[in-house]
């Protein structure tokens, strides 16, 4: 018999979108809420990669689907909103995961570079976001956003590493986009946090991580980058009923890096 804890991270019946769901973080995430019971829809701009994802998640017993978006695209998020409430019936859901970087230094930041970063990071966050609320959670009177912002939105980047000006710039957007909408929507039942993860492996912090893991590892209190359960139990908590009265928030998985 399950126990009253169990009950309120039990995600039965629920149904999760999870951006950037084919590596990395977002399976990591994906991994964890249909672990807990969710139907998760994968969402990415590679077909292959989500048709592995999602071999790897039938394989555990889940349920998920995979879904090709661009989301930094004009009318993706209307369009994608509207094919997973057709194959579900409902969105309960939401993570924020898929982003992009480009790193130059600031005074020769290329407007294109910008544009990329912000246009999926920002606009393309905020539009998806929208639509779900819009199409699913307000109708439904429950939803949860799960936004995966990065320390990166927290601090400046350091002077000896490649700038990354969009990135923390469009980083430290969703944390306050994270904390505006938890505000407008709370009244409405409708929970809006963060997780804001510093380092971990992957293809996007490879070279950074290649000319600067080391130094990083140095100034990180547990002397570790994050791992491949690290952003679970924070995600699964703010999707969750057993996060139900968190709202607004950031929760930083760094292993300390900015604490110090």
């Amino acid at each position: 018999m399950s126990s009253p804890l169990h009950k309120l991270f039990d995600l039965t019946g629920r149904v999760a979108i999870v951006t950037g769901g084919s590596r990395g973080l977002g399976l990591q995430i994906a991994r964890a809420l249909a672990e807990y019971g969710a139907a998760v829809a994968l969402v990415a701009r590679k077909q292959g990669e989500l048709d592995a994802a999602v071999a790897a998640l039938t394989a555990e017993g889940r349920t998920a689907v995979g879904l090709v978006a661009d989301l930094g695209q004009a009318g993706s998020a209307q369009d994608l909103t509207a094919r997973v409430l057709e194959r579900f019936g409902r969105i309960d859901i939401l993570v924020n995961n898929a982003g992009a970087a480009w790193g130059a230094p600031a005074e020769d930041y290329p407007l294109e570079g910008w544009n990329k970063v912000m246009d999926l990071n920002v606009t393309g966050l905020f539009l998806l976001t929208q639509a779900v609320a819009r199409e699913a959670f307000l109708k439904q009177g429950k939803g949860a956003v799960v936004n995966v912002a990065s320390i990166e939105g927290l601090q400046g980047h350091h002077h000896s590493q490649l700038g990354t000006i969009a990135y923390n710039t469009a980083k430290g957007a969703v944390i306050n986009m994270t904390r505006a909408l938890a505000a407008e929507w709370g009244p409405r039942n409708i929970r809006v946090n963060a997780v804001a993860p510093g380092y971990f492996p992957s293809k996007m912090t490879m070279t950074t991580l290649g000319q600067h893991g080391d130094d990083m590892l140095r100034q990180t209190p547990l002397g570790k980058l994050g791992g491949d359960t690290d952003l679970m139990g924070p995600a699964l908590l703010l999707a969750s009923d057993a996060g139900g009265h968190i709202t607004g928030q950031i929760i930083v998985v760094d292993g300390g890096m900015t604490i110090i």
